[in-house]
C-alpha cells in the first residue's frame, strides 16, 4: 500500500511538472515576439514593411518583411486600424478563437485537484509514519528497553546514602503493601541534587536497570518549544503514559530547564515555560491522583527551582549527590578499573588520596586517560606511572614540552615553585598538606606546579588553616622578590586564590575581629529577577572595613612567607637548582632535600 501511494505521488508530481513546463514554454514563446504599439503597426504598414497580419480574438500578431514576428499591445481604434491596413493593401487573416470553456476549466481546476491529491497523500504518509510531524503535544519520553545494556547499583560507587534512598523507592513500587499497611504514603517525587559529574544520571540509569517496572526518561529541555502550549501538553501526555503503565518511574534530567522560579527574569519570565511548570505542579500533586507514578529528577542548580516544586507532596525526598570522599573515590576507581588490566605497581588507595575534589566523571576520565597513555607507550598493562601522568593531565592539562621557555623565565619558575613547596613544608604543623610533587614542566596555562597531598578529606577550614594556605600561595611571589628583586605576572592565579580565601574568611565566615561574627554576602550565582533587587544589608563603612581586613590578611600571609623563605634561603637555592636539573621533584625526594639541609622553623610548630 505504501508503494502504491508513493507511485501515485510520483505521477501527480510529474503531471504538475509537465503543466508548469508547458506554461513556461508558452510564456517564453510570447516573450520572444517583439511588442509593438498599434501606432507602430500603422507606421510599418505605411512603409510596406508588414508581410502578413493575423487577428485572433483580441490578439493581433504579424510578420515583418525581414521575417521577425511581433505582437501588438496597447489601446486600439479597430476601425482606424483596419482602414489603414486596407489603404496599404494589407488584408488581415481572421482566425476564429477556439472555445476556451473546457481549457479554462482544465487550467483552473486541474491544478487545484492535483494540489488536493498531494495534500491528502502528505497527510496519509504522516499518519502511516506515526504522525510525528503533527504530534507537537506528545511527550518525547523514552521507555527504556529491558533488553538494552543495563546499569545496576553494582556499577555505582561513592554515593552509598543516595543508593539506599533509591533502592527504597524501587521497593515502594514492587511491594507497596509493606509500606502502606501502617498508613504510610509512598513518596511522589525524588530530587537528585549535586555538582556536575557526581553521578545523578548514572543513579537514574541504575534505578532503571534494577527496577522491574516501566521507566520513562526525558530531558527538561524537551518540554519547552517555540509553539505555545506544547510544554504543558507534553507534561500531561507524559503523566498519562505513566498512569497507563503504573506502577512506573518517570525521570526528568536537568529539571531546572523547566522548573525555575516563576516570574523570574528580566521582563517577568517566559509564559510558555511557566505554563509548563504549572502543568507539572498540577500533575505531581493536584486534584487527580497519580498512584504508582514516582517522578525522579536531577539538577545541579536547586537554588533556582520554584519553591512550589520542592515542597513535600511533590518532591518528598531530596537526595544530595556530592563529590565522593576518599573511600568513595576508591570505590569508583575499583568500578572503572574492572575491565582494565593493571600491574602490581598500581595503588588505587594512593590515587584516591591524591584526587581530592574529583567527581565520579573526573575519575572515570582519569582511568580512561591512563589506559590511553599505556596503549600509546605499547604497554601490556596500565602501570602507576600511566595513572600519575593521566592525573596530571586531567587536573592541570597536557604537557607542553614543545613550548620553548627562555632560561631566565625557567629559572624564575623554579624559584617560584620552590617557594610554594618550602612554605608548605615549614607550615606542616599549621595545617598545610604534604608536598606530593614539584614540577616546572608547563601544563595547560601554568608554567609549573606544586601539588599537595592531603592526609584526609577536609570539609571545613579553621582560621589558622586559611592563613596557612594564604601564606603558601604567597610563597611563590615572595621567592621571586627575594631572588630577583622584582615581581612577575606568574603569581596571578595565586593572588586570585589568596584574595578569595581572605574575602570568604572576612565576609562569610566571621573570622575578622573588626567585622565580627556576621555574614556580609554569599558566593552563590546571581539569579536574574530574584537577586538583582536585593540591597546590601551593611553600610559603606562596613564594606570599607571589610576591604581593609582582606588586605590585612593577605599582607600577613605575604609577611609569613617572607620570614620563612629568608630563614631557609639555602633550601630555596638548592631546591630550585634540582628543579632546573630534573624538572620534577617527587614528594620523597623533596623531603630528603629539605631534611638534609636542616630547615629553620621561624613560626611555632604547634597549631
Amino acid at each position: 500500500m505504501k508503494s502504491y501511494s508513493r507511485g501515485l505521488f510520483l505521477w501527480v508530481f510529474l503531471a504538475l511538472v509537465v503543466m508548469l513546463s508547458f506554461t513556461l514554454v508558452g510564456q517564453d514563446a510570447r516573450r520572444k515576439q517583439a511588442e509593438l504599439s498599434y501606432p507602430q503597426v500603422v507606421q510599418h504598414a505605411r512603409q510596406h514593411q508588414i508581410k502578413e497580419i493575423t487577428v485572433k480574438g483580441q490578439d493581433l500578431t504579424g510578420t515583418l518583411e525581414d521575417g521577425s514576428t511581433f505582437r501588438a499591445v496597447g489601446p486600439v481604434d479597430a476601425d482606424f486600424l483596419l482602414q489603414q491596413l486596407a489603404e496599404n493593401d494589407i488584408i488581415p487573416n481572421f482566425e476564429r478563437e477556439p472555445d476556451g470553456g473546457m481549457m479554462t476549466l482544465l487550467s483552473t481546476a486541474l491544478p487545484m485537484v492535483l494540489i488536493f491529491v498531494l495534500f491528502m497523500l502528505f497527510m496519509r504518509n504522516l499518519q502511516s509514519g506515526g504522525g510525528k510531524a503533527m504530534s507537537f503535544g506528545k511527550s518525547r519520553a523514552k521507555m527504556l528497553n529491558e533488553s538494552a545494556h543495563k546499569v545496576t547499583f553494582d556499577d555505582v560507587a561513592g554515593v552509598d546514602e543516595a543508593k539506599e534512598e533509591l533502592q527504597e523507592i524501587i521497593q515502594f513500587l514492587q511491594e507497596p503493601e509493606k509500606y502502606t499497611r501502617l498508613g504510610g504514603r509512598i513518596p511522589k517525587g525524588v530530587l537528585l541534587m549535586g555538582p556536575p559529574g557526581t553521578g545523578k544520571t548514572l543513579l537514574a540509569r541504575a534505578v532503571a536497570g534494577e527496577a522491574s517496572v516501566p521507566f520513562f526518561s526525558i530531558s527538561g529541555s524537551d518540554f519547552v518549544e517555540m509553539f505555545v502550549g506544547v510544554g504543558a501538553s507534553r507534561v500531561r501526555d507524559l503523566f498519562d503514559q505513566g498512569k497507563k503503565n503504573a506502577p512506573c518511574i518517570i525521570f526528568v534530567d536537568e529539571i531546572d530547564a523547566v522548573g525555575r522560579h516563576r516570574g523570574a527574569g528580566m521582563g517577568g519570565g517566559h509564559d510558555e515555560r511557566e505554563q509548563t511548570l504549572n502543568a507539572l505542579l498540577v500533575e505531581m500533586d493536584g486534584f487527580e491522583c497519580n498512584e504508582g507514578v514516582i517522578l525522579m529528577a536531577a539538577t545541579n542548580r536547586p537554588d533556582v527551582l520554584d519553591p512550589a516544586l520542592l515542597r513535600p507532596g511533590r518532591f518528598d525526598r531530596q537526595v544530595v549527590v556530592g563529590n565522593p570522599d576518599v573511600k568513595g573515590r576508591r570505590g569508583i576507581l575499583d568500578v572503572h578499573t574492572r575491565n582494565i588490566p593493571t600491574d602490581d605497581s598500581v595503588d588505587l588507595g594512593i590515587l584516591a588520596k591524591s584526587t581530592p575534589g574529583f567527581s565520579g566523571a573526573d575519575l572515570e576520565n582519569l582511568v580512561n586517560e591512563a589506559a590511553l597513555v599505556a596503549a600509546r607507550n605499547d604497554l601490556e598493562k596500565v602501570n602507576m606511572a600511566s595513572f600519575e601522568h593521566a592525573k596530571d593531565k586531567v587536573s592541570m592539562g597536557p604537557e607542553r614540552r614543545s613550548l620553548v621557555i627562555p632560561a631566565k623565565e625557567r629559572k624564575r619558575t623554579a624559584y617560584h615553585e620552590a617557594g610554594h613547596a618550602i612554605v608548605a613544608k615549614i607550615l606542616a604543623s599549621q595545617g598545610a598538606d604534604a608536598v606530593h610533587k614539584v614540577t616546572i614542566v608547563p601544563r595547560g596555562r601554568a608554567l609549573g606546579l606544586t601539588q599537595m597531598l592531603p592526609a584526609e578529606d577536609q570539609y571545613g577550614l579553621t582560621l589558622t588553616q586559611i592563613k596557612t594556605q594564604i601564606a603558601i600561595l604567597m610563597g611563590g611571589r615572595v621567592a621571586e622578590l627575594i631572588i630577583f628583586r622584582d615581581f612577575s605576572t606568574g603569581a596571578q592565579n595565586d593572588l586570585e586564590r589568596a584574595t578569595k580565601l581572605a574575602h570568604s574568611a572576612v565576609t562569610r565566615f566571621g573570622m575578622s575581629e573588626k567585622i565580627g561574627p556576621r555574614s556580609l554576602g554569599s558566593d552563590s550565582e546571581v539569579f536574574l529577577g530574584r537577586d538583582f533587587g536585593k540591597v546590601n544589608a551593611y553600610s559603606e563603612a562596613t564594606s570599607k572595613l571589610a576591604d581593609e581586613e582582606i588586605y590585612r590578611m593577605t599582607r600577613e600571609g605575604e609577611s609569613m612567607a617572607d620570614t620563612i623563605l629568608n630563614s631557609n634561603r639555602h633550601i630555596l637555592e638548592r631546591l630550585a637548582q634540582v628543579l632546573l636539573e630534573s624538572e620534577t621533584v617527587e614528594g620523597k625526594t623533596f623531603e630528603t632535600i629539605v631534611t638534609a639541609l636542616s630547615p629553620v622553623f621561624p613560626v611555632p610548630e604547634s597549631a
